[in-house]
């Protein structure tokens, strides 16, 4: 049997038809659609849906427009980390979380990032979280996955790595005003 010889598979005369062809009893009563190329309410490309508006993560409605920060205390210089979004609560409880838990462990190894620095993300963090806590639980859109918020902070172990730095600096008040007196 040659290559010539063997059936194809969609020849002209196959009864198999490629394409659902609808019957012409439905076309001759159904009534057009009045969209003729409906989007789905969850697709990318629906114009109806802000993604401005939602949160950044997983696109849920109900979001609180705020910065979310992180801070590293080297020990000559430092540096600082924004994500600036809506959030919604789950998202923006796990990204605070996070962000906070990196500069209680990091945040504290440069002069000025104990004194000033780590405390001012910490409290800006706080007020995020104030704002965030006040949103309903979000409903993400299909195919948007929400992250786990994970542990609190206090129940997290690199968070108590801030004590070091802490306890070292009150250490050395107590030490200069001992030798004072």
């Amino acid at each position: 049997m040659t290559a010539s010889d063997q059936p194809r598979p969609h020849s002209p005369g196959d009864a198999f038809v490629p394409e659902y062809r609808l019957p012409d009893w439905y076309l001759d009563h159904a009534t057009p659609p009045a969209d003729p190329a409906p989007v789905a309410w969850h697709s990318v490309d629906n114009p109806a849906i802000d993604f401005a508006a939602r949160c950044r993560m997983c696109a849920a409605a109900e979001v609180a427009p705020v910065t979310i920060r992180a801070h590293l205390g080297l020990l000559v210089w430092m540096r600082g980390q924004a994500l600036d979004g809506p959030w919604c609560r789950k998202c923006g409880t796990s990204l605070i979380r996070k962000y906070s838990t990196r500069t209680l462990c990091l945040g504290w190894w440069s002069p000025l990032s104990l004194l000033i620095a780590a405390p001012a993300v910490l409290v800006a963090n706080a007020r995020a979280y104030l704002q965030i806590r006040r949103l309903p639980p979000p409903v993400p859109l299909p195919g948007h996955p929400q992250p786990d918020p994970g542990k609190p902070i206090l129940l997290r172990p690199r968070a108590y790595v801030a004590l070091i730095p802490v306890a070292t600096l009150l250490w050395l008040l107590t030490a200069a005003l001992g030798s004072l007196t």
